[in-house]
């Protein structure tokens, strides 16, 4: 351990700040604990040595152990800080410790509210985010004990855990438990969704048999045909509704096959275009390669012009609609533990008036729509939904009221085959 002068530390006798040293390791667990403690113990038994002192710390490499003046400079570094934070001692004893504080916190004040707990309450410990020398970030947990001399403050005892891998499987876990309790919540609903969509079927099949058979036996007037042809009309919804509850239960044999996202995009655009108003502007933006998926582009078409019409809806005074291809890295829903693989994200963007967290929580609930009756089913954003579950991807929704609406459609990317 390299300790620059320090008189606020030299006159305190090594066996006061090895047991502030063996308390400041009560973040740690078993094994590692009961060493540090075990060999602050037998050390203070045999010698109040400065060179004892010095050879702990100095075996300790897999945490930044120092001290700090009340002022908060470093007065020490031993190899574990060397090793986490990457600086050598030369470059930062007898500078201020706030040097390893993402920006944000050093403006917020962090540092000096961390000594201030300690000095005040006996040890401050926390977990964020700090710099190493090269501008990388890593997840710390941190523990501060203040140093007493006579009740007097002298100085502070620092002790820095990486903890970045445990908090990215801490994140990794968190998420996919996320996506499994969405992915049984949606099973449930899409189960009970094809159960009624047969029944519903089996009944629409008879109603429009009966049609047929009353159009076939009784006169041709006007008044009658006119109330045969809404009532087939009226089962010619019914039926629409039925394919969307299918789709949505994933009860729809899709036709699946290898697309190139970009090529495919851009002349599904005039197509998508028709959809619109003349007041609404539609543009398609794609900036990189994009990967093909896998997938029923028929059905791709019907979710992107659901998509789109909902834009337009939330713009009825006009206004722009954007179709963006982008390739993203996200957590796999449908592996068996937590794994990162590309999708391919086609998202469409408008303008609009947004939605409340509450609303945009249950856009993808079958039945649930904010538009007035007789204006939607409720059934295509979760008709969207379960398509592109069946592609094994998901669905992001991402909505500010007064600020717009997104909704990324994310698909599995293929990888590229391989030249023969």
């Amino acid at each position: 351990m390299t300790v620059v002068s320090c008189t606020t530390f030299g006159t305190r006798p090594p066996t006061q700040i090895l047991h502030t040293i063996a308390s400041s390791f009560t973040g740690l667990r078993g094994l590692q604990r009961s060493l540090v403690v075990n060999a602050v113990t037998k050390l203070t038994s045999q010698t109040e040595s400065s060179q004892q002192l010095k050879l702990l710390i100095e075996s300790v490499t897999d945490h930044a152990l120092y001290l700090l003046d009340t002022d908060g400079l470093v007065c020490s570094w031993n190899p574990g800080a060397e090793r986490i934070k990457g600086y050598p001692a030369d470059d930062v004893i007898g500078t201020h410790f706030s040097r390893f504080h993402c920006p944000t916190d050093r403006d917020a004040g962090e540092p000096g509210r961390s000594l201030d707990i300690a000095a005040r309450e006996g040890r401050y410990a926390g977990e964020g985010w700090r710099l190493r020398s090269d501008g990388s970030r890593f997840r710390a947990s941190v523990v501060i004990e203040p140093v007493f001399e006579s009740e007097v403050l002298v100085g502070f005892v620092k002790v820095t855990r990486d903890i970045t891998e445990s908090y990215q499987a801490q994140v990794l876990l968190r998420d996919a438990q996320r996506a499994l309790a969405s992915t049984q919540q949606f099973e449930k609903v899409s189960q009970l969704s094809r159960g009624l969509a047969h029944e519903f079927n089996n009944l629409l099949t008879t109603i429009h048999n009966a049609l047929d058979l009353i159009a076939l036996r009784c006169d041709k007037d006007d008044t009658t045909e006119r109330l045969i042809g809404n009532a087939q009309a009226a089962a010619d919804r019914g039926a629409l509704l039925t394919r969307q509850l299918l789709a949505f239960g994933a009860g729809q044999t899709l036709v699946r096959e290898r697309v190139s996202t970009a090529d495919w995009l851009q002349p599904a655009l005039a197509a998508l275009q028709q959809r619109c108003l003349a007041k609404h502007t539609l543009q398609l933006q794609v900036t990189r390669v994009l990967p093909d998926v896998l997938l029923d582009p028929s059905q791709l078409e019907a979710a992107l012009f659901n998509l789109v019409g909902n834009a337009c809806d939330a713009m009825p005074e006009g206004g722009h609609i954007c179709i963006i291809g982008d390739l993203e890295r996200r957590l796999d829903p449908q592996a068996d533990t937590p794994t990162y693989r590309d999708f391919v994200a086609i998202r469409v963007q408008d303008e609009g008036h947004g939605m409340a967290p509450d609303i945009a929580a249950r856009a993808s609930e079958p039945f649930f729509t904010t538009k007035d009756i007789g204006q939607g089913s409720g059934l295509g954003l979760s008709q969207v939904f379960g398509f592109i579950t069946q592609c094994g991807g998901f669905v992001d929704v991402s909505s500010t009221e007064g600020g717009g609406t997104t909704v990324s459609l994310l698909l599995p990317a293929l990888e590229v085959p391989a030249n023969d």
